[in-house]
């Protein structure tokens, strides 16, 4: 989904101490915790986390967000929720095989209406529980516009991806740890909300920190991020999904692989380089889900990464449903007033529910056909 900013810092002789470590502690202590929160000290086993996912069918699943919404925002405001859209939507989805989908939430609409928008969750999981597909949801997001405001969004700007895509908490909260108290409510009363809940498959409490140039400034507050939803004492795994192998991102990485329960990453390029992350992940010993990835502009395609993906046992979450709103058929960095592509970069269905391409849903439905329900 994301642009990605390579901008590379330099290391104090601590950091590098530290760093080290970390990996020591990677290879020595696989089950311990590195940090200072404590939040791995609810962390699943690898045994309880493999008995969670050998109960469950193959992962098929998309980044959802309904065609008529531009952000996260839209989508979970009263005035702008539209079960409708959602009800036919994730209905389309479910006839090709797609059983979860992964969606995020935004601490603004917390904020809000915080009884409202738990209400709204709730419609949204019974509509998705309607369809055979378990949800599992992003409390917090590096990604995007770093300003976001309740109330009517901006309409999409012609051509260009993600225009209206909004960072949860915005860029300035996210180093103020003085003003982190509202997050950590957020968060708590969400996950205490449906901590036993079923319906919910598993919780991703930030996606791709470290993104738009911040790398480690992030790491605080992922921490945090996973403390607080252990503090709901979740019923359901939590995880954070690797994303970036460069420089700079080597804390972010470990700490999210030595905090998770399930791991999770993204992948957007060729099937060589999901090869290799599909084998590296596999190397933590826990179930391995992909949460992003198709981008056909850059060879990342349904037909040759999601056989796969099913080979490998590994669930496979690609970006996009609905073309609509937040532009994703255009690629990253498109400029304003761009033709629509000839060939989309995300998204598998026109507005009215017709493929993109058959060919692509044909091998969905071909590679789940055999795919029992939960």
């Amino acid at each position: 989904m994301r642009e990605l900013n390579m901008i590379r810092t330099g290391y104090s002789t601590l950091m590098t101490l530290l760093f080290l470590a970390v990996l020591a502690g990677c290879a020595a202590l696989p089950e311990k915790h590195l940090g200072i929160d404590g939040s791995s000290d609810q962390r699943w086993s690898r045994e309880k986390a493999n008995e969670w996912y050998d109960q469950l069918p193959w992962l098929v699943g998309v980044n959802f967000l309904p065609s008529t919404a531009i952000n996260q925002l839209e989508m979970w405001q009263e005035s702008s929720f539209d079960p409708e859209t959602i009800d036919r939507e994730l209905g389309w989805a479910a006839d090709f095989g797609v059983n979860t989908v992964r969606v995020y939430l935004h601490d603004l609409a917390w904020e809000a209406d915080s009884e409202g928008f738990l209400e709204r969750i709730d419609t949204f999981l019974s509509i998705a529980d309607k369809h055979g597909i378990k949800p599992n949801f992003v409390f917090f997001d590096d990604c995007w516009n770093p300003t976001a405001e309740i109330g009517e969004q901006p309409a999409p700007i012609p051509g260009v991806h993600n225009s209206g895509w909004v960072q949860s908490p915005v860029a300035s909260v996210k180093d103020q740890p003085e003003n982190w108290g509202r997050l950590e409510t957020y968060v708590t009363g969400v996950v205490s909300r449906f901590a036993n809940d079923d319906r919910i498959l598993y919780w991703d409490v930030y996606n791709e920190p470290g993104n738009t140039g911040r790398e480690e400034k992030s790491l605080p507050l992922l921490q945090k991020a996973f403390a607080w939803v252990r503090a709901g004492n979740p019923s359901q795994p939590v995880t954070a999904g690797i994303w970036n192998w460069s420089e700079g991102f080597e804390l972010l990485n470990a700490y999210q692989k030595m905090h998770s329960d399930i791991i999770t990453f993204h992948q957007y390029n060729d099937l060589a380089a999901m090869e290799r992350s599909i084998h590296e992940m596999q190397g933590m010993g826990r179930p391995v889900i992909c949460t992003e990835w198709m981008a056909r502009t850059n060879n990342s395609l349904v037909e040759s990464h999601l056989p796969l993906l099913k080979q490998e046992k590994v669930g496979a979450i690609n970006w996009g449903l609905v073309s609509g709103k937040s532009n994703t058929i255009f690629p990253w960095g498109s400029e304003p007033g761009s033709p629509e592509p000839e060939l989309w970069f995300h998204d598998l269905l026109h507005r009215d529910g017709s493929p993109y391409k058959q060919s692509e849903i044909d091998i969905f439905k071909t590679l789940t056909e055999d795919n029992p329900t939960y």
